[in-house]
């Protein structure tokens, strides 16, 4: 995961989220800005019950 990002994964889904509605047109342009892994975002935030909705552009 990106330096950017933090290993908790509450304070990981507020971080993505924010950045997703202000900054990023979707989730791969946010992981490649930043050199983020993409699959280990996913994966960690879908332990906590959250998903990837393209159509959203968020993890609800």
């Amino acid at each position: 995961m990106s330096n950017e990002l933090p290993q908790d994964k509450f304070m990981l889904l507020s971080v993505v989220n924010t950045k997703l509605r202000d900054q990023y047109s979707d989730l791969d342009a946010l992981c490649d800005d930043i050199g983020a892994d993409r699959d280990e975002i996913i994966q960690s935030l879908a332990s906590i019950g959250y998903s990837y909705d393209k159509s959203l552009n968020r993890f609800c």
